[in-house]
């Protein structure tokens, strides 16, 4: 089973892997970093630095906790929050395309009009109805954002051969002891 979304929605899932919980691994590891991954995936090169950084990491944490509600866990009631100060720093407004379609899109430049372009992605996949099956694994040792493919949209664990096996035994061990 593939954990990768349809694209567009594939780079939100993608920035949201930008850390690894399970190795402690950090793509984003300053600046310069997030500038080439913005780059690397279509969002322009704007030159970011500290508080942009800072801003980015805040963004994707709050977009695990809302993908970590679609599997079921509590909304963390800051993370709406977090992702409405991006969307305002974006300057996102609808627009009108050339055939009278209603299109969403960042009017502000640099690193906040680049994350803006991933929260355009997220309205157009709440639109079409594959945003609620972007979801984050719930271990506290993994929070891998996967798509949810199964056909009933009721799939928790990123991967049930290593994720849920681990929380299985660890259920059992725990009523067993």
């Amino acid at each position: 089973m593939s954990n990768s979304a349809p694209e567009p929605l594939e780079l939100v899932r993608s920035f949201v892997n930008t850390y690894d919980h399970e190795d402690g691994t950090e793509t984003l590891t300053d600046p310069g970093a997030l500038t080439a991954w913005l780059d690397a995936n279509g969002l322009g090169a704007p030159e970011a630095g500290a508080p942009d950084l800072a801003r980015a990491r805040e963004l994707r944490e709050a977009l695990r906790a809302i993908l970590q509600h679609h599997g079921g866990l509590d909304l963390d009631p800051g993370a709406p929050r977090i992702v409405d100060e991006a969307a305002e720093r974006a300057k996102l407004v609808v627009a009108f395309d050339d055939h009278g379609h209603a299109v969403v899109e960042p009017r502000a430049g640099g690193v906040d009009g680049a994350l803006g372009g991933l929260l355009v992605r997220i309205a157009d996949a709440q639109r079409d109805g594959t945003w609620a099956r972007l979801k984050a694994c719930p271990a506290e040792d993994c929070q891998f954002a996967f798509y949810d493919r199964s056909r009933n949209r009721s799939a928790v664990w990123c991967d049930m051969k290593v994720c849920g096996n681990r929380n299985k035994v660890r259920s059992f061990r725990e009523r067993h002891a």
